[in-house]
């Protein structure tokens, strides 16, 4: 069996610093830090758990709260636990993952049984129950996700505001005039949930600085669903040419009615999408998107969150930019587009 003594002349320093490198008592530079997880790796040293959660007063357990809800795109959540779970092994920590919906009780839980040491947030809605508790809380937390008021918290999310008007901004830039928005289910939009409500401003204050006509549509993503939004779209705004979508299950029954319809893409519809890479690359038409960068999500909240747990307090907002990814979904208007100023109810500010 592997010793605390055998990993500390393996990395040759003393094995009260490998100690200490495990409980977090004290701040270890980054390279003597690095090179005792070298050695623990290379050694296979499993310190015994509740020992060390004995000796430290910490578990080395954050607890994820991931809600999986139906309305909600889950495998792009479950690519950001395996990005949080990934990065917090690499800091030699666990992860307790809560999927229930319990809101505020979760919060709670962790708090008063001590079962972790902080607290990662996913489905972070505008005015989120679960904030009065975590302002509350000894344990330190980091939010994947935007509330309202983010005072306080520490936050990383992409900035989907900005990925909203990059979306507009393509499409303008091509010549569109009249641009619908299929967005998530209406149950997301009445939670308040961040990101969605966010896109959806940064989509209005790019049409209305473009003066580009904005028609929201919030759909589920079922054929039958698909199919009654976009011909209402049709018949309130028949001379759309554009279709963002911010929803990954309505986007092949988007594709498929306008096929039906006998309308190609691009060449007489554009449809770009605000979802995951791999959504909008093998798609039927790969689709011009913005990505969801879960990857990058779960590493910067398990990196802020670690170096709050060794004493760097710093809170504040991670915003991660916007990458337009342009496939074969998008191209210029097939048909001259009005002047702007003219465009068909483009001043009336109308947007569902």
């Amino acid at each position: 069996m592997v010793t605390l003594a055998d990993v500390a002349r393996h990395a040759g320093v003393s094995a009260s610093t490998v100690s200490y490198v495990l409980s977090g008592k004290r701040s270890i530079s980054a390279s003597t830090r690095e090179r005792i997880r070298r050695s623990i790796d290379e050694l296979g040293y499993r310190p015994h758990a509740g020992a060390r959660a004995l000796a430290s007063s910490r578990t080395h357990i954050l607890a994820l709260m991931m809600p999986l809800r139906t309305d909600l795109y889950v495998p792009v959540m479950m690519e950001i636990a395996m990005a949080v779970t990934t990065a917090a092994r690499a800091h030699g920590y666990d992860v307790l993952l809560l999927t229930g919906e319990e809101g505020p009780e979760a919060v709670r839980r962790v708090e008063g049984s001590a079962i972790a040491d902080a607290m990662i947030v996913m489905d972070v809605e505008l005015d989120d129950p679960r904030l009065p508790f975590l302002r509350q809380a000894e344990r330190p937390a980091v939010l994947i996700g935007l509330p309202a008021d983010t005072t306080g918290f520490t936050c990383v999310d992409l900035d989907f505001e900005a990925a909203g008007a990059r979306c507009v901004d393509h499409l303008a830039d091509l010549g569109h005039r009249q641009i619908a928005v299929l967005g998530e289910p209406p149950a997301v939009y009445a939670r308040g949930t961040g990101f969605a409500e966010r896109t959806l401003a940064g989509l209005r204050a790019a049409a209305a600085g473009r003066r580009v006509g904005l028609l929201h549509r919030p759909c589920e993503g079922t054929h039958a669903a698909v199919a009654a939004t976009v011909g209402r779209v049709f018949e309130e705004r028949p001379s759309t040419t554009a279709f963002v979508v911010q929803n990954e299950t309505a986007v092949e029954p988007l594709l498929a009615l306008l096929r039906h319809q006998g309308l190609a893409v691009p060449e007489d519809i554009s449809v770009v999408a605000v979802c995951a890479a791999q959504v909008a690359a093998h798609a039927s038409v790969p689709l011009t998107s913005v990505g969801v960068p879960a990857q990058e999500m779960g590493r910067h909240a398990v990196e802020r969150l670690v170096a709050h747990l060794d004493g760097h307090e710093d809170t504040g907002t991670v915003l991660i930019a916007p990458d337009l990814t342009v496939r074969g979904s998008s191209g210029p208007v097939a048909v001259p587009a009005p002047p702007p100023g003219r465009t068909e109810r483009a001043g009336r500010g109308h947007s569902g």
